[in-house]
């Protein structure tokens, strides 16, 4: 939601819109999830409302309108900044990559780096599985190499934009420092 925030204020019927279009159907954010999580927010400062006046003039509600403060975009630039182990987990590596346009370079191959060894570590713990063949029926067994061909997928997918990540930083103008 910060990262959503940052970009423009939004009132909750959009900030939940672009919230579901940012992580896709799988992970929607229901409306009694995103208020309360608002309200948490506004009372540890990192937003603050504005009632605005409804588009459609007499008759309607206003809408609350939620910004960033300075705390929140404090907050958004200490998680951006994080890329330790909770930024290449399952359930937060596809919020963290939604908004790698905002994070340094550095950070987004450790997350990177992070996220790829991840998968290789499960990749060999469903290789093993699957060396006991014999005692898993078909359809098991299909569960398992679909899941180990997606994990190939990602691992390759992650290489790639590592390599891609690392040639943009070694492309980058070298600071120098001259001495007066």
């Amino acid at each position: 939601m910060l990262g959503l925030l940052h970009e423009s204020p939004l009132h909750g019927y959009e900030l939940r819109k672009r919230l579901n279009t940012l992580l896709g159907p799988l992970r929607a954010i229901s409306y009694g999830s995103l208020y309360p999580c608002l309200k948490e927010m506004l009372a540890d400062g990192l937003l603050a409302a504005d009632d605005a006046a409804s588009e459609s003039g007499a008759g309607r509600r206003s809408r609350i309108v939620y910004k960033l403060t300075a705390e929140g975009k404090e907050r958004l630039q200490e998680q951006l900044a994080e890329g330790g182990p909770s930024a290449w987990d399952d359930d937060s590596f596809g919020v963290r990559f939604a908004f790698f346009a905002q994070t340094d370079a550095d950070v987004r191959i450790k997350i990177l780096e992070g996220r790829r060894s991840r998968l290789e570590e499960r990749r060999e713990k469903v290789s093993a599985l699957a060396r006991t063949r014999d005692k898993l029926d078909r359809y098991t067994l299909e569960l398992q190499q679909h899941g180990l061909e997606s994990v190939d997928r990602e691992v390759r997918w992650l290489g790639e934009l590592i390599a891609t990540e690392r040639a943009s930083v070694a492309a980058r103008p070298r600071r120098t420092t001259t001495n007066k």
